[in-house]
């Protein structure tokens, strides 16, 4: 941890304080701890976050603009992880006025974490498809995959968001990018029962002979009967072949 953000240690108290009135909303408190002590802006606690990251991840604007407004802060600041104030907001499940707000200041949509996910990822993820509007809108990009070789579409492939499938192709994700498992969003797809995303990423051209890193093809990892044979009818329905070759299950 950078020196010049820890506290002495007999101002340890003031230190959990300030990240403890984030979390609860305690927008007085906060105001005032900084008003005795402005270096607690910028203060890492043990989980190597600032109170401004906490006060994002509970979701109190009041505070976050509060801190934001303060000299030094940066509002692009990472914890141990890697994650900013937008990469947690752009998780939250109601956190559209904390995205507006966190953009509408120069965050940065292109940041990855240590593991190399963006805003955009998390978007996917929660199915936040307001969220990730903003951010494309934004410039966040698409086609940005992480260190285990995933693009935000594997992740809305994998909660079965159909309209957050659309538009991230609308936005130039590679639809047939493997992961490090070799799993395309279709394998994703259809291996978590999701056959109307499964059947979206077939009309708009997922290969279907791709095989993941065990050999299996898509369809394959259907978890039941039930899901293969929707998405096999769907398949046939627009003369796709599930089985390239010929061969059958």
């Amino acid at each position: 941890m950078d020196a010049a953000h820890r506290l002495p240690s007999n101002d340890v108290q003031s230190k959990y304080a300030i990240h403890i009135a984030c979390r609860e909303g305690q927008t007085n408190l906060v105001l005032s701890l900084l008003n005795a002590d402005p270096r607690l802006a910028s203060c890492r606690d043990d989980d190597d976050r600032l109170p401004l990251q906490w006060a994002t991840s509970y979701n109190r604007l009041p505070i976050v603009q509060l801190l934001t407004e303060r000299k030094g802060v940066d509002i692009d600041a990472q914890d141990g992880a890697g994650w900013t104030a937008l990469m947690m907001a752009a998780s939250l499940k109601d956190g559209d006025d904390m995205v507006d707000y966190l953009l509408s200041q120069g965050a940065d949509v292109h940041v990855t974490t240590n593991n190399g996910q963006t805003a955009l990822h998390y978007a996917a993820s929660k199915n936040n498809l307001d969220t990730a509007r903003k951010l494309i809108a934004h410039k966040a990009s698409a086609r940005v995959k992480d260190k285990r070789g995933q693009l935000p579409l594997h992740r809305a492939a994998a909660v079965g968001s159909v309209p957050m499938v659309k538009l991230l192709l609308d936005n130039r994700s590679p639809i047939n990018a493997t992961d490090a498992d070799g799993s395309t969003a279709l394998h994703h797809a259809i291996a978590e029962g999701h056959g109307d995303t499964a059947v979206v990423l077939l009309k708009a051209g997922a290969e279907t002979d791709k095989r993941d890193g065990s050999g299996a093809l898509a369809i394959d990892l259907a978890p039941d009967a039930k899901i293969k044979l929707y998405v096999r009818r769907a398949a046939d329905e627009e003369g796709i072949e599930l089985y390239p070759g010929g061969t059958t299950d």
